[in-house]
Formats: structure tokens, C-alpha cells, sequence
């Protein structure tokens, strides 16, 4: 160990090699280098605002602190394991360089609200990075939606195929469902935009310091106003990780459609080679690696936030020791939501879809059952009876191995005298999305509506 630990004053003996070795945790946290300077700082001008220390005494440890950050940036300053933890690195380089000066920077503090800070400096920052990649897919959607505008799809339910829906529909439902991981993002941003600095170990300090003043210089929005709460506990690290959670179950539900979908047995979707794996050993594979891995990573942003709700699950107020264990899979969360929402927008945006095939598939099915169903009942048959019917054209069909395409309006009528020459203008894949009225539907103008909106949204969005 380079120096004394800042906290040996009270010991008899210094602390075991392999003790440090064990509780150190600079090569997770020494990540917040940036966070942890930049919070001195404001730290130390307010000291020099509420006159705890003198103005030249503060302009020192601040130009030292950016000397400290640029040796780090350089490596000319290694933090290494050697070190408790990042705070006290750069605390014992502050004094290495300035002497007994270097001290007065903890003055009013501790590191437990010093850590507190750090995180949410360092998670307000990878909020709007992870929003912005949040975007980036949400405007890679859109752009496949006015592309692919127009083409039918089988939609599916239960994996089994259900009605002809718009592929672009199908798009924008992934882009509703990312908007509200957006807000979500923004509302959780809300919660960790707060100081807690100058809350000290716990119990605050009895220096005149002004936490307000410190909030106000690293731009959050107010303070963490009660002092215990505002060291002791890590709610807005498992809100983020909840949100990450939701987005990652998105991508990877996204994810395994493209694995169907670019089997030989969909053939729906075509993705790039540059974006595509093969096989060690089966020459003729092509595999969906990319869709897979976001599939599989999702399980390490759920089991990150698993892990962060087990740390804190019996913990008694105020700070404890095992809440540094937070941060090995915050940091996991943060890079691996980032990696996979970055790959997904790059795999979608390579990715073609065959017009033809899914042409083929809605033709060669009973996707406009539902719009038979619907014919009668407009005929004036009760819908349960109208299904019914249905239920035998489809059941006929299939004994017969042919599809509605196949019909003529003699066989119709032997299941209802209802059907006329105009059920044929019904059933068509075409014509079973041109008939849907509700908002939101996969009717061309509700979609056409949905995609002008999406549109608006994204223009005047940054990212």
C-alpha cells in the first residue's frame, strides 16, 4: 500500500495485505475517475463560498484535482489495487502533491456521500447515452416502416398465424413499446437528478456548508433532502436497472422474431452476411448470432437488477459496507444495454424482408377467417353462429387441401345461404387490412397516421 489509510488514526496496526486486497474495490470504481474529480471540485468551491477554507486554498486542491485527472488520463497515475477504493486514490495523490493541503478536501464530507454522488453523476450520463440509442432504433423503425409500407405479413398469436397485418405495424409496435422506455428513462432520470453531497457519513455536517450551492455547480435539479436517505440507499440504481430490464426484454423479444424469421422454414427475413455468423464445422450455415446474443444478454441486465434488489433487500439504515457491491453490475447493466440497443439498430437496419415469401404464406392459409366471420355477420348472423360457419369453411378446406382462393360460391352456400358473390372481395389478405376501422389498426391510414406521428416525434428529438 503506497500511503497510510486516510481512516488508520484509531488502529494499532495496519490492515492486512490480503484484507485490502479483498474489501478494494478501485478496479470496479476507479470507472468513476471523472465523476469522482468533478465532485471535488464543486465540493471544494463551495467550501470556498461558505469560507471553510480559503480562496487561494481552493483554487490549489482545484487545479491539482484536474492535474490528478489528466495523470490518470495519461497513465501517468495508476489506480491500482493498491488502493482502497477511487476516492481515497485520488485523495492520497491530492496530498502526495500538495502536502497536508491535500487533506481539507474531505472537510464536511464522507465518502459515503461522496460514492452517492459519484453514481448518480455517472448514471444521469448513461441515461442520455442509453436515451439516445433509444432513438437511434426508434428512427431505424421508422425508416423500415415507410420502406417496407405496404407489404403484408402473417401476424401471429400463440406462434400460430392469426390475420394479415401490415409489416410495418409490426414495426411500429416495437417503436411504441421503446417510447415508453424512453419516458421511462426520463422519469427515472428525475429521481436520480438529486444531490447528496454534504449529507457526509449520515448525520450531515457541522460545517456551514451549502448543499444547494454544490447541487446548483454539478447541475442536478435539488438535493436528496433527508441526510440517512440520502447515503443509505440505491432505489434509483435498481429503478434504472428495472427500466434497462423492460428495454431489454423488448429487444429481445425483437430479437427472437429475427431468429424465426430468417430460418428457412419463415424465410421472412434476410439478414446481412456482415452481421451473420457460420457454423466450425456445417459449412452451408448461416446463423443469426447478432439477434441471439441480445437475446442472451438480456439475462445479465435481469440478473444484474436481481442482484442489486439482494444487496439491499436486509440492509438497516445508514450506510453498510456491502452497497459497494453495487456497482459491478450497474456498470454490467449500463454497457450491456448500450451494447445491445447499438447492435440491434445496425442488425435491423441490414436486414431485408421477402415480400414475395410472406405473399406466399398469407395466401397459402386461412389468415381472412375472421373477415369471413365478420361478412356474416354483417349478413345479420350473430357473431358466435357467423364463427361457427367459419370454423367448418376452414375445417372443408383443410380435409380438401385447398385454401379460400380455391373456393367457389357454390361450396360457400352449402354452409350459408348468406354468402354472395361479394364474400370473395372480403377475404382477400389485401382487403382484410383495407377493412379494419379502429384507431390503431393495421388498416393503411391508421398505420400512414401512425408513421406521420412517429415522424413528429422523432424530428424534434435529439440523439
Amino acid at each position: 500500500m503506497p500511503h497510510d489509510a486516510l481512516w488508520s488514526g484509531r488502529f494499532k496496526e495496519p490492515l492486512a495485505e490480503i484484507a485490502l486486497k479483498f474489501s478494494s474495490s478501485i478496479d470496479i470504481d476507479k470507472q468513476l475517475y471523472e465523476e469522482d474529480i468533478a465532485g471535488s471540485i464543486a465540493h471544494v468551491e463551495m467550501l470556498a463560498a461558505t469560507r471553510v477554507i480559503s480562496s487561494s486554498e481552493a483554487r490549489r486542491i482545484r487545479t491539482a484535482l484536474n492535474t490528478v485527472r489528466k495523470d490518470i488520463e495519461a497513465g501517468k497515475f495508476q489506480l491500482t489495487s493498491d488502493y482502497e477504493d477511487i476516492h481515497m486514490a485520488i485523495e492520497q495523490r491530492l496530498i502526495q502533491k500538495l502536502g497536508p493541503l491535500g487533506g481539507k478536501l474531505h472537510t464536511g464530507r464522507s465518502r459515503n456521500d461522496q460514492i452517492a454522488l459519484d453514481e448518480r453523476l455517472y448514471l444521469r450520463k448513461a441515461i442520455r447515452e442509453i436515451s439516445k440509442l433509444v432513438v437511434q432504433l426508434q428512427r431505424v423503425l421508422l425508416y423500415k416502416s415507410e420502406k417496407y409500407f405496404g407489404v403484408l405479413m402473417p401476424g401471429y398469436t400463440h406462434v400460430q398465424r392469426a390475420q394479415p397485418i401490415m409489416l410495418s405495424h409490426h414495426f411500429l409496435a416495437y417503436s411504441s413499446m421503446l417510447e415508453r422506455d424512453y419516458e421511462r428513462l426520463e422519469d427515472c432520470r428525475k429521481r436520480v437528478n438529486k444531490s447528496p453531497l454534504g449529507a457526509a457519513a449520515f448525520a450531515g455536517t457541522s460545517f456551514p456548508i451549502d448543499r444547494v450551492l454544490v447541487a446548483k455547480k454539478l447541475h442536478f435539479d435539488g438535493i436528496v433532502e433527508n441526510s440517512i436517505d440520502a447515503v443509505s440507499d440505491r432505489d434509483y440504481l435498481i429503478e434504472f436497472a428495472a427500466v434497462c430490464s423492460i428495454i431489454m426484454t423488448h429487444l429481445s423479444r425483437f430479437a427472437e422474431e429475427l431468429v424465426y424469421w430468417s430460418s428457412k422454414e419463415f424465410g421472412f427475413a434476410h439478414i446481412s452476411d456482415a452481421y451473420s455468423t457460420g457454423s466450425s464445422i456445417m459449412p452451408q450455415k448461416k446463423n443469426p448470432d447478432m439477434a441471439e446474443l441480445v437475446r442472451g444478454k438480456s439475462g445479465r441486465v435481469y440478473g444484474g437488477l436481481m442482484n442489486l434488489l439482494t444487496i439491499m433487500k436486509g440492509l438497516p439504515l445508514a450506510y453498510n459496507r456491502d452497497m459497494q457491491e453495487d456497482k459491478v453490475p450497474l456498470f454490467d447493466i449500463v454497457n450491456t444495454t448500450r451494447q445491445c440497443l447499438f447492435i440491434f439498430s445496425h442488425l435491423l437496419l441490414h436486414t431485408a424482408f421477402d415480400k414475395e415469401r410472406m405473399a406466399e404464406e398469407l395466401r397459402t392459409d386461412y389468415l381472412s377467417a375472421t373477415d369471413m366471420a365478420d361478412y356474416l355477420v354483417r349478413k345479420g348472423i350473430p357473431f358466435r353462429q357467423a364463427h361457427e360457419i367459419t370454423g367448418k369453411v376452414v375445417a372443408h378446406c383443410m380435409s380438401h387441401r385447398m385454401y379460400f382462393g380455391n373456393l367457389d360460391l357454390e361450396i360457400l352456400k352449402e354452409f350459408s345461404t348468406a354468402f354472395e358473390p361479394d364474400i370473395f372481395d372480403h377475404i382477400l389478405p389485401q382487403s382484410s387490412v383495407d377493412q379494419k376501422q379502429s384507431a390503431g389498426s393495421t388498416n393503411p391510414h391508421e398505420v400512414k397516421k401512425q408513421i406521420v406521428h412517429w415522424s413528429r416525434v422523432l424530428k424534434n428529438r435529439k440523439a
